[in-house]
């Protein structure tokens, strides 16, 4: 049986897949999917081939659909991530309306199901038959249990007394990263911006900040227990424990499943500030970033496009720019970064320029996958068999 390389890419004006055999030099293009929606995100499960997306559409509002032929047809979730209100959960209103009031105000007692946008979508555990997790805005981590036909908000974390001290950040108050511990079934991380990273070791009943040593500059405390501004974390499955975050403030690695945090930047980087971080698909010592000029000049350090790759778990950097252009004032978001599983491992990422680039030399190396699309907001990559 044949193997092809597929890659999924969300832009603010629908999605596009581009698939190729393993050698990877000649890619085919999808037609538009999703036209003139907002996709967030869209990631295959690779227990069952099935793919997920998250949209949204300013007069339909969010959801999720799913398909069973790679993006040929779609399904709509049955039942869409949705805040309960105050009547459907039991909560008194202020509660709700404490929650988000930083995000939207009164209308959250008037019409909540309109403030959700999935970010991102997660398949479960291998042994964690038909379950889902999705992250969405306003900051909110919810499960399906049924393949992504319906979904069902975490009341642990919507429960959490620090989410009425939360506050959106540029993007909005979004939970955009879930990490799921394969050899712990009961621990899991998420991130959000803006509020840090936190970690559950029962399941999802309880969270518990993980932040220790992490800067937050625009806090009153520099080294708040929370309220860090999370821009994406990541870790590879092979070795839990270690944990790596792109944050508003700086780049980090955890040797302690969160417990503290070590700046890997500081002085080695042209830049503390950047969106996403992949880890390498064979070698969890090797990690990829984009640094940016800043939170205010959300563009390239001094208008060249250089992605930084670490070997040694951040302890050294090195700047990668073969076949990248000489000058680019471009953005890279926190989920336009992406890995496939080939053992020459492609590394993709997308600009908000509409620009997709790809290695197929774990980053030695680097050539223009596509251009002309919209901003691109997500990139995910898959090994498949046909």
């Amino acid at each position: 049986m044949s193997k092809k390389v597929m890659v999924f890419v969300g832009t603010n004006k629908g999605g596009f897949i581009f698939s190729s055999d393993t050698k990877r030099k000649k890619w085919q293009q999808s037609d538009i999917l999703f036209k003139s929606w907002n996709m967030m995100h869209m990631q295959l499960d690779p227990r069952d081939n099935r793919l997920h997306a998250a949209v949204s559409h300013n007069v339909y509002g969010p959801t999720t659909h799913y398909s069973d032929d790679f993006g040929k047809t779609w399904t709509q979730a049955k039942q869409s991530p949705v805040i309960p209100r105050p009547s459907q959960s039991g909560r008194p209103p202020s509660t709700v309306e404490e929650a988000f009031r930083s995000e939207a105000g009164d209308s959250v007692k008037d019409k909540p199901e309109k403030m959700i946008k999935v970010w991102h979508i997660k398949p479960g555990r291998g042994n964690e038959a038909n379950v889902l997790y999705a992250g969405a805005q306003p900051a909110s981590l919810f499960i399906s249990k049924d393949r992504g036909e319906t979904w069902e908000i975490n009341e642990g974390f919507f429960d959490h007394p620090h989410r009425g001290t939360f506050f959106p950040g540029n993007g909005g108050l979004c939970l955009h990263t879930i990490l799921l511990d394969p050899v712990n079934v009961n621990r899991m991380y998420i991130a959000i911006s803006t509020g840090g990273c936190y970690r559950t070791d029962d399941g999802g009943q309880t969270w518990k900040p993980i932040n220790k040593n992490v800067r937050a500059d625009f806090h009153p405390d520099k080294f708040p227990e929370y309220g860090q501004c999370v821009h994406k974390m990541a870790m590879h499955p092979s070795n839990p424990n270690i944990l790596y975050q792109q944050n508003h403030c700086g780049v980090y690695r955890s040797d302690n499943a969160g417990e503290d945090w070590i700046d890997i930047g500081e002085g080695k980087l042209p830049s503390r500030f950047g969106f996403p971080i992949a880890v390498h698909p064979t070698d969890p010592k090797t990690i990829y970033i984009v640094p940016e000029e800043s939170d205010e000049y959300h563009m390239s350090v001094d208008g060249k496009l250089v992605i930084w790759r670490s070997r040694d778990a951040g302890e050294s950097w090195q700047p990668l720019t073969k076949g990248l252009p000489e000058r680019a004032h471009v953005d890279v978001l926190r989920e336009a970064m992406g890995t496939d599983t080939m053992e020459d491992a492609g590394i993709y990422f997308g600009t908000n320029t509409g620009q997709l680039f790809y290695s197929r030399d774990s980053g030695d190396s680097w050539e223009l996958l596509a251009d002309f699309l919209p901003p691109i907001q997500s990139v995910e990559a898959a090994v498949v068999e046909e």
